[in-house]
């Protein structure tokens, strides 16, 4: 049977005897590995009972921590079998069985039950959603052990500002929930030029939390911090034969298009609209203006299902109708990750904005801030714009997380 040697910190959490350990790391520190081995350890010491694992989305449970639980539990030489959707367990044979849940709908989170439980990128949540998933968990959490030992609940999280993990681990902690928190550099088997990548992609605000595994303030002030209205300024204008990209945004009576040359690798934003009825008047506003001009469009994700004019036909489908060029994904990313994507744009000098013709959109990203959950503040209306800006910015520039899957040494 192979070996493993985790990191401090893993070894730390993995062991821990607190009811309610919490591991909160950096990008690749090894936290969901340390998830996984936690989960598999506790199991083997507690065969006849049950045992949950949580992500976030299913997505994540599919894509990130059944690919990690195979490749330890094969490592480990342990035999098991994997049932996917719908029943979403692991069988260990004689060592019982892991649920897994996700926690994208938290009033599914009933009829079953298990003695001890793992959660994985608990601080993605929403704060009101994090303790809402934690306290169905805790309910979850009541099979009796044959040892008689506490039923725990071990949590792995990148910091996300000073959500509900700062608030129940850092801030004022109660009894048993012990917090241990570990920079990128404790993993000691990522690629050399790992955390080089990170610094190369993230905004400066963000690294002190992404590579530290630090709780730093992440909501506070305005949103754009990487705008700087001297050294964004762009005095590009569309030239005949541009290409244009659009970004844009669909909203009854008020939809908004950013239009985009792109010079080398740099997009500069040289017009704006605002202020448009709905989808057909948009088709019209662009043709009338760039006739002559190849556009792609990078619309808002909804617009495939939703309708502003006609019933019957959904907003993307009017402008492929039209002949335009669509790049949309089948959903619009985290609102977190375009704001991450566009500041870091902005900082490394990829995104530009001709101030003088985009006048309100220069103003808009000076401006947006923060609402009381942390989110950029939807009431002010400074958002639409903003929001088809940064649309084709998060397509093309979008942040991609180094990964790496090898904290673990496995010794033969």
């Amino acid at each position: 049977m192979a070996r493993i040697t985790p990191t401090s910190p893993q070894f730390k959490y993995i062991n821990h005897t607190a009811k309610f350990p919490a591991l909160v790391a950096g990008f690749g520190a090894g936290k969901t590995e340390a998830a996984v081995l936690r989960c598999i350890i506790g199991k083997l010491r507690n065969p006849s009972v049950n045992r949950g694992f949580y992500e976030p989305t299913y997505d994540l449970i599919r894509m990130i921590a059944w690919p990690r639980f195979e490749e330890i539990l094969t490592n480990l030489e342990l035999p098991y079998k994997l049932y996917k959707s719908p029943l979403n367990y692991i069988d260990l044979g004689r060592h019982g069985q892991i649920i897994f849940r996700s926690m994208e709908n938290i009033n599914r989170i009933i009829g079953y039950e298990h003695a001890d439980a793992d959660i994985d990128e608990l601080d993605t949540l929403k704060a009101s959603d994090a303790g809402a998933a934690f306290r169905a968990i805790m309910a979850r959490n009541r099979q009796i052990k044959p040892d008689g030992s506490p039923n725990t609940i071990g949590v792995t999280t990148t910091p996300e500002g000073f959500k509900f993990v700062y608030q129940t681990w850092k801030k004022d902690p109660k009894p048993d929930f012990v917090i241990i928190q570990a920079p990128t550099s404790s993993n000691p088997h990522l690629p050399a030029d790992y955390l080089d990548n990170l610094k190369s992609i993230y905004p400066s605000q963000l690294l002190q939390a992404y590579t530290q595994g630090e709780f730093v303030n992440l909501t506070q002030g305005t949103v754009y911090t990487g705008f700087d209205r001297v050294r964004n300024n762009s005095t590009e204008t569309i030239q005949e034969y541009d290409q244009l990209l659009v970004g844009m945004d669909f909203n009854v009576t008020n939809m908004s298009a950013v239009i985009y040359v792109l010079r080398g690798e740099v997009y500069h934003a040289v017009e704006e609209l605002c202020g448009i009825y709905d989808t057909p008047s948009m088709i019209t506003a662009l043709k009338e203006r760039y006739l002559h001009h190849n556009v792609a469009i990078y619309p808002d994700a909804s617009g495939g299902s939703r309708k502003t004019v006609d019933a019957s036909i959904s907003d993307i489908s009017l402008l492929e109708s039209a002949g335009y060029t669509i790049r949309v994904n089948k959903k619009n990313p985290f609102i977190k990750d375009r704001v991450m994507s566009t500041n870091s744009a902005f900082e490394s000098g990829t995104l530009m904005i001709n101030c003088q013709r985009c006048q309100e959109l220069a103003g808009n990203f000076e401006q947006l801030s923060y609402d009381a959950n942390g989110n950029p503040d939807k009431t002010s209306g400074l958002d639409h714009l903003i929001d088809a800006a940064t649309y084709p910015i998060a397509y093309e520039l979008p942040i991609n997380k180094p990964i790496s899957a090898v904290p673990f040494k496995f010794v033969m």
